[in-house]
């Protein structure tokens, strides 16, 4: 069936993970920008790297007849060094024109550090200066609860930004209502090891139902599946569950968060 892949690291992965991306029903995803599996030394790797999500990859997809967009903004891992991470993000703005960009991401927070902080503030402040969307990267395992809470009170802190055009990926069963009690999108990335497996993700969506959540692979460098949606798809499936609730998760939603840009057209 068809879905929408929201949070892949295509640059990672070989073209024959969109050839098996769309053999198994993707018609668009999106890319948001992350970490290159080490940490980039200048400003030049950046705008290199901001070029190849933004046009190279969508051509690479398009030759498997998927929509491809992407995110701008520097990682939370790599936001330590606050001179690189200002520079940086002075790239984004001129690049948030492209018509492709969906808005700012994936930032957040890692190890939930001072510099950390200061460094998704200002990230919040282009998206509110420039009305974009926001894709938030919260931390892993110990660190996520209190992870999650810092970044939902730095959004809380700009009434100018609206819960809705924000997106909280990989929640837990310990964050996912936090996320949805205060108005904004809430993402479960299925992973091998860690985050949500695809019993734990279909768990929470039996018990938090279908609105305001998506499911994604967050595919990248390490040990990830791109295949984790359609995985989950055929859970869903094995409990039962009507077609159209699993449509509303795996496209409707994404759809319907990603339009908001004004540039999601699939």
């Amino acid at each position: 069936m068809r879905y929408i892949e929201p949070h892949a690291h295509m640059v990672s992965r070989t073209t024959d993970d969109y050839e098996r991306l769309s053999l198994a029903g993707c018609i668009a995803l999106s890319e948001p920008a992350f970490w290159a599996g080490f940490d980039r030394s200048s400003a030049a790797g950046f705008r290199d790297y901001f070029d190849q999500i933004t046009v190279f990859e969508p051509v690479r997809a398009a030759k498997y007849h998927i929509a491809h967009y992407s995110w701008l903004c520097i990682n939370p891992k790599e936001a330590e060094d606050m001179g690189l991470a200002r520079e940086v993000m002075s790239l984004i703005p001129e690049r948030l024109k492209r018509p492709n960009v969906l808005g700012i991401g994936e930032i957040g927070l890692n190890k939930n550090s001072r510099n950390e902080l200061a460094i998704l503030e200002a990230h919040i402040e282009l998206a509110a200066q420039y009305n974009q969307l926001i894709l938030v990267h919260t931390p892993h395992l110990e660190d996520k609860l209190k992870g999650t809470r810092l970044t939902l009170d730095a959004l809380d802190a700009h009434p100018e930004i609206r819960p809705e055009r924000v997106m909280i990926d990989h929640v837990e069963e310990h964050t996912i209502q936090l996320v949805l009690d205060r108005g904004y999108w809430a993402g479960m990335t299925l992973y091998p090891d860690s985050k949500c497996s695809v019993p734990r993700a279909v768990d929470m969506l039996e018990e938090y139902g279908q609105h305001r959540i998506w499911m994604d692979s967050a595919c990248d460098w390490g040990h990830s599946n791109p295949l984790a949606v359609p995985r989950a798809i055929l859970e869903l499936k094995r409990r039962k569950h009507s077609q159209a609730f699993i449509d509303q998760i795996v496209f409707q939603n994404p759809k319907t968060f990603m339009e908001q840009s004004g540039k999601f057209v699939i």
